[in-house]
């Protein structure tokens, strides 16, 4: 089973990270052109194109004037490490062991509006680009368009090397999209997670972001493989529900 993971906004380079066998970003040539025609827009073009503050635009201004292919000696950090937000708070890299990072390089993708696709250890500097902006350029009006099916394609032979016969959907339906679920030649699997809030279930966006990236670790861990595995979830509080789970969308319950 491969499990595809968002990005988050909220980055991380500061703390410190004891990751060995650190790996290269997959498609240079494509973030390089990325960067490059972003480089060269100002603040306030990045403003309106993303839709943040002047403070961020002026920062992601800065960072893609000065981005190069990421290393270790330019400033560049383990992906899964890279990312701060609700999903890898739930991801908890900080606990994986040597060979836990070893599974997850193999069998676990976290897509991104600049990068396309990241393995765990793959070096990346920090950058904002969603995969929903509309960045024209010469390949189309949006960044669906500049991929195309490289995405897909990448995820697709991670599939066939490993063996993996389940794609594991913890992503939102913005990157998702990006890989073209409708003719995705693997099933797609895609676990809903829901809370009791006053006596009745419901899918809380904040609970259910954590919950993707505790899925996303204990898949590692547990070495899932088939959707009959993902049905012994318990992490944190989590129970399978069988009669309102479908096989490509288990419902997982919490109090």
């Amino acid at each position: 089973m491969l499990s595809i993971l968002s990005p988050s906004k909220t980055l991380d380079f500061d703390s410190p990270v004891s990751v060995t066998g650190t790996t290269k970003i997959p498609f240079p040539d494509d973030s390089q052109q990325l960067a490059s025609q972003l480089a060269e827009a100002t603040p306030n073009a990045l403003r309106d194109l993303m839709g943040i503050s002047d403070s961020l635009a002026e920062l992601n201004h800065q960072r893609f004037q000065d981005w190069e292919i990421p290393t270790a000696r330019n400033g560049g950090r383990p992906a899964a490490c890279a990312f701060q937000g609700d999903v890898y708070r739930g991801l908890k890299t900080d606990q994986w062991t040597p060979k836990q990072w070893d599974y997850a390089q193999d069998h676990l993708r976290i897509l991104s509006g600049l990068y396309g696709v990241l393995r765990p250890k793959d070096l990346m500097l920090p950058y904002r680009l969603e995969m929903g902006t509309s960045l024209k350029t010469e390949r189309g009006k949006d960044l669906y368009a500049f991929w195309g099916d490289k995405v897909r394609d990448r995820l697709i032979k991670s599939m066939e090397t490993t063996g993996a016969k389940f794609l594991l959907n913890l992503a939102s339906q913005e990157y998702l999209k990006a890989i073209g679920p409708k003719t995705f030649p693997f099933p797609i699997i895609t676990p809903v997670f829901k809370e009791n809030k006053d006596g009745k279930y419901k899918m809380i966006t904040v609970f259910a972001k954590v919950a993707r990236g505790t899925m996303a670790s204990w898949a590692i861990r547990k070495k899932a493989k088939t959707p009959k595995k993902l049905q012994t979830f318990d992490a944190d509080g989590y129970r399978y529900d069988a009669a309102s789970s479908k096989e490509s969308q288990p419902v997982f319950l919490r109090g």
